[in-house]
């Protein structure tokens, strides 16, 4: 049940830790700038944001306009004109990011890694797509071609993230590994798109990350612990994972405007799949120490 008091009380308990630090980290020109007051706080801006995410909505305009200013009324006494909020929403980029650092769950030793495409618009309208000219780039898929992203993804045995990366939808899998899994310990399970002899054996002498991925079509077998084919088998949890991220949380949708919007919004969706009391688990029994 989702519940708008609890998520604002968490936004605002981090903001009010980060945005005093963040401030005295910003970069000045010397110039006297107008600190002008907005109607809204950045914690409320994120919160607004974050709970589109969390009700399922597809398009922010229909949420705000529909729903915030129908029910939430009296929780936000500042609310601005859909056009003003829109033009705020780069200012919390930064925030949000911060905060889904914050939301990102505890390597237990046993991870799975994927990446998903993030389409931005129809093959059709390719040439003349201009938003994220020289940004996003032509990949393929399992399925099909597209043009956009890759969010690159590693989730525990509990479906909870662990780390996140985007790239053009060029980039082969197998690239950002090494720093997709820097803070990981333990086991790493992948499809066949990342085997990759030197890439598990640079993973295990650098980080002591022990890649398992499954063997192509008429390459040689090699002897694996039972749990690990077990385990392998069981890879399926990332396509739930990305079934929610997509469906659910909103990800992906080709009406972006601004490529720091599109940021906004799929930074919203991470955070808002983190805010899900249940997710897609395997129910392990792992036994971690204390943090």
């Amino acid at each position: 049940m989702f519940s708008l008091e609890a998520l604002f009380c968490q936004v605002d308990d981090f903001c009010q830790q980060f945005e005093p630090q963040w401030q005295q980290h910003l970069l000045r020109s010397g110039a006297k700038q107008r600190q002008r007051e907005r109607g809204l706080g950045t914690s409320e801006i994120m919160t607004i944001l974050v709970a589109c995410h969390r009700q399922g909505y597809r398009n922010f305009k229909t949420f705000y306009t529909q729903y915030v200013w129908v029910y939430w009324r009296r929780a936000f006494p500042g609310l601005v004109s859909d056009n003003r909020f829109v033009e705020w929403m780069p200012s919390v980029l930064f925030p949000l990011c911060a905060y889904l650092r914050t939301c990102l769950g505890r390597c237990s030793g046993i991870s799975f890694v994927d990446s998903t495409s993030l389409k931005v618009c129809h093959n059709r309208r390719i040439k003349g797509h201009k938003v994220f000219d020289g940004l996003a780039a032509r990949g393929k898929t399992s399925v099909d071609w597209f043009f956009g992203f890759k969010l690159h993804f590693v989730v525990n045995d509990r479906g909870e993230l662990l780390n996140v990366m985007l790239t053009p939808g060029n980039i082969d899998d197998r690239k950002p590994l090494p720093k997709l899994l820097k803070r990981l310990v333990g086991k790493v399970f992948g499809d066949k798109g990342y085997l990759s002899a030197p890439l598990a054996l640079h993973l295990w002498k650098t980080l002591s990350v022990q890649l398992i991925t499954r063997l192509r079509r008429g390459m040689k077998g090699r002897l694996m612990p039972l749990i690990d084919r077990l385990l392998l088998r069981r890879r399926a949890i990332v396509e739930s994972v990305i079934d929610q991220l997509k469906n659910i949380s909103q990800i992906e949708h080709s009406r972006h405007r601004s490529p720091v919007n599109f940021l906004v919004n799929l930074v919203c969706g991470l955070i808002a799949y983190c805010h899900q009391p249940k997710k897609p688990s395997l129910a392990l029994d792992l036994h971690l120490p204390p943090a």
